[in-house]
């Protein structure tokens, strides 16, 4: 998988979520085989550029390349601006929000609502384009609703103003998360395309990713949902796709040194009071499913420390390794579950 000049290790992209791909989890992600992570989006608004949380979602310090930072707005001048601005502080790539369903993106004509007005598409294409020597990507989704899906069209103005690779989540803005990927869509728009087609949504196995990539054509699949709490999942999807065989699911002591290793990341990345706030979904999504993890999970929102999430996190993982040390996910992300032994 190559954009413009980065030759990409693999095919498997760690999709943008907002208030989840910050640089702790995307530096994770590529530890854990990811080919490349899309930075959670960073608005245009330059008014915005100097606060805390703009300048952490722009801090790609000791990040492995390349560097993808997501923009999103819907007024071509600012899009170019901050295009400019985060190439000036370190990004290799630059991609554009198209696929946002998020009522309070759209409600302002951004992500996907964009999908709406073509020509306002291509003059922000143009303009991003325009504006910076590094390569533009964009993302979108198959359209605004059921009744107008325009992604081969959105295709079309993508190509003429020199974006390098299209990812696609294969439902309208109106679906949300609701429903079925359409493969059918991305298919379809893989056969006219002459760029780079990146597959995602429902991809959550490693025989999932092989059948989107073998069933769409695509050149890449972008992961997002499927990877929260469950990072690895980017090296059993390379190690499937290069042997046809699955990796053994992660034991319960690996689950728990990723976490710490994550958390002291994160604790270092956003400080103490906002560390342990993001810690919370995280160390939620790593236990899910484990015995014993829904009171668990329920105590540690109660937690305001570091040390008495840290305390909390291994004192559970502690009685689990006790009492089922070779408790392993299933692939459906659930754990086996064993109950505990008195």
């Amino acid at each position: 998988m190559q954009i413009g000049p980065y030759q990409l290790k693999n095919n498997l992209i760690v999709a943008p979520m907002a208030g989840v791909t910050d640089r702790p989890f995307r530096q994770l992600c590529k530890q854990l085989g990811a080919g490349m992570a899309v930075s959670e989006m960073v608005a245009s608004n330059s008014l915005l550029w100097g606060s805390a949380k703009t300048q952490r979602r722009a801090n790609h310090e000791g990040e492995v390349d390349p560097i993808s930072v997501q923009i999103a707005g819907a007024n071509p001048a600012m899009m170019a601006e901050a295009a400019k601005h985060n190439v000036d502080n370190g990004a290799q790539l630059i991609d554009i929000n198209m696929g946002c369903p998020a009522k309070k993106i759209c409600n302002v004509m951004a992500g996907s609502a964009l999908l709406q007005n073509e020509p306002l598409v291509a003059q922000i294409l143009e303009a991003v384009v325009g504006a910076v020597n590094v390569p533009v990507t964009l993302k979108i989704r198959t359209g605004w609703d059921r009744e107008h899906k325009n992604a081969l069209s959105i295709l079309k103005i993508a190509e003429g103003s020199g974006i390098q690779a299209l990812a696609i989540h294969g439902r309208t803005r109106a679906c949300g998360y609701t429903g079925s990927a359409e493969y059918d869509t991305i298919a379809a728009i893989k056969a006219s395309a002459h760029i780079p087609i990146i597959a995602n949504g429902d991809i959550t196995t490693p025989e999932k990713a092989k059948y989107v990539l073998d069933y769409t054509g695509a050149d890449a699949v972008m992961i997002g949902r499927a990877a929260q709490g469950r990072p690895w999942i980017f090296r059993e999807i390379a190690y499937y796709l290069e042997t046809g065989n699955k990796l053994p699911e992660p034991e319960v002591a690996e689950i728990h040194r990723v976490l710490l290793d994550h958390l002291a990341d994160l604790y270092c990345f956003y400080g103490e009071y906002s560390g342990v706030r993001m810690a919370r979904k995280h160390i939620s999504w790593y236990t899910k499913g484990l015995t014993g993890s829904a009171s668990f999970r329920h105590r540690m929102n109660q937690l305001e420390t570091t040390q008495e999430q840290l305390n909390a996190v291994n004192y559970f993982f502690s009685q689990l390794l006790a009492h089922a040390p070779h408790l392993t996910y299933e692939a459906n992300g659930e754990a086996a579950e064993t109950e505990l032994a008195a």
